[in-house]
């Protein structure tokens, strides 16, 4: 009788409802283990399993189809995708990429009869009503887009979750930019010095020189210019806790007379003609598409006639004028909102239009998989004391972005370039070969 009543439960249950239900959005059946929040389950089962918890998991992929309604699910909890039989949240999110792509989701187009029907379906099931409230994470920006105050905010959110929580996902030097791998193999730290070595190389570091970074983060290029190539530097910065962090490292290996660290916004940084290299690693994606142009003049200003500049900036394919240009709205949403990315051929341009030569566009995308897997690494082995100081939806936010990057830059989605330039008006240094 318990085997009859639990197959019943399963024939008739929410689940059984709901793949019926997404049958025409999803282009046929169930490409997954669904199990609802009854004990009920539908689909196949050597398909990786996605758990839904609570009835608003349904009303927020009703406010937010697609993406973002799947993100507040999965970082409230009432959507998870447990690992089982070999698959992982990794693995899970390749699978449903692929069966997209074969079904050709992208085009599908939904019959009114289709959409009455789920709407009936989910009242069915208790899921219609007014939108879950945003979860505790979400970014909750407001002002003038790119405004000084705005890009405050947006940079705070994500960056000042804590230093101590940065200190876990990365690595000693705090490099929170891709790194250099010479081979899979080696490790995270030894990568981003190498990636550091190499930035510090292709500027054309030497002792004595001066050299601005732009978006300087925690730290890692300014204090590896100063301590290893001898350069005297001026870091900015618009995150108090960042400042905290490497004024207090400044101390520790007596840098003070070597870098100086401002808590100052790129727009406002007021040398002309000064600095004989200018580095910005990963920063020119939080600008946004109309400042552009005032970035890279920044830059070019900043830096003497014939001086080196180097941008390390994500791409994103397809992505210049779309509708999200920061990756998805997940990562715009919870992870740095107003985050602009483009095609490098598109960022490129806008170097060059801003009055710099561009000399080398070095591609690192495979680069990125790695180094986000040594921050998932550290994240997993760190994540009870993660977990202690951010909260479990926090932890769920930053798994799914890491998971979520790594594939993102596997697949094409997404890449990473080091753009190098020069400001005409005098002779540069640059090698005519050049061996990196």
């Amino acid at each position: 009788m318990t085997s009859t009543a639990q197959r019943r439960t399963t024939a008739t249950g929410v689940a059984t409802r709901l793949a019926e239900a997404v049958r025409p959005f999803i282009g046929g059946d169930l490409p997954v283990r669904l199990e609802a929040w009854d004990g009920s389950v539908a689909g196949p089962d050597d398909a990786p399993l996605v758990v839904l918890r609570s009835p608003d998991a349904l009303r927020r992929l009703l406010w937010h189809p697609g993406e973002l309604g799947a993100a507040q699910a999965y970082v409230t909890g009432e959507l998870d995708v447990p690992e089982q039989d070999g698959w992982d949240l990794g693995s899970a999110l390749t699978y449903a990429f692929e069966v997209g792509r074969e079904r050709g989701l992208s085009g599908v187009r939904l019959s009114p009869r289709a959409v009455v029907d789920a709407i009936r379906t989910a009242a069915g099931l208790g899921a219609l009503g007014r939108p879950p409230a945003p979860p505790a994470s979400q970014a909750q920006v407001t002002g003038r887009l790119h405004s000084l105050a705005r890009d405050r905010s947006s940079i705070s959110h994500h960056y000042d979750l804590s230093n101590e929580f940065y200190s876990l996902v990365l690595e000693p030097q705090m490099a929170y930019s891709c790194g250099y791998h010479a081979t899979p193999d080696v490790p995270l730290e030894e990568a981003q010095r190498a990636k550091l070595d190499l930035v510090c190389t292709k500027l054309g570091l030497e002792p004595g020189m001066r050299m601005l970074d732009v978006g300087c983060g925690w730290g890692s290029l300014s204090l590896h210019a100063a301590e290893h190539f001898g350069a005297q530097v001026t870091g900015v910065t618009i995150s108090r806790e960042q400042k905290a962090f490497i004024d207090a490292r400044i101390a520790e290996r007596g840098l003070a007379d070597r870098v100086e660290i401002r808590l100052q916004d790129y727009r406002e940084v007021p040398e002309r003609d000064h600095f004989d290299a200018v580095g910005s690693l990963e920063m020119g994606e939080h600008v946004g598409a109309k400042n552009y142009a005032t970035y890279v003049e920044v830059l070019r200003r900043a830096v003497k006639p014939g001086g080196r500049v180097l941008v390390q900036q994500m791409s994103r394919q397809g992505a210049g004028g779309g509708k999200h240009p920061g990756g998805g709205p997940f990562i715009e949403s919870f992870i740095a909102p107003d985050m602009t990315m483009r095609p490098v051929g598109e960022t490129v341009d806008l170097i060059e239009s801003g009055g710099l030569e561009v000399r080398d566009v070095h591609a690192l995308r495979e680069h990125y998989v790695l180094t986000v897997a040594g921050w998932m690494e550290n994240f997993e082995a760190n994540l009870d004391r993660i977990r202690d100081l951010v909260g479990e939806e926090v932890v769920r936010v930053w798994r799914l972005y890491l998971v979520g990057g790594a594939l993102a830059f596997r697949d094409g989605r997404m890449g990473v370039d080091q753009i190098l330039a020069v400001r005409p008006g005098a002779a540069h240094t640059l090698p005519a070969v050049r061996t990196w």
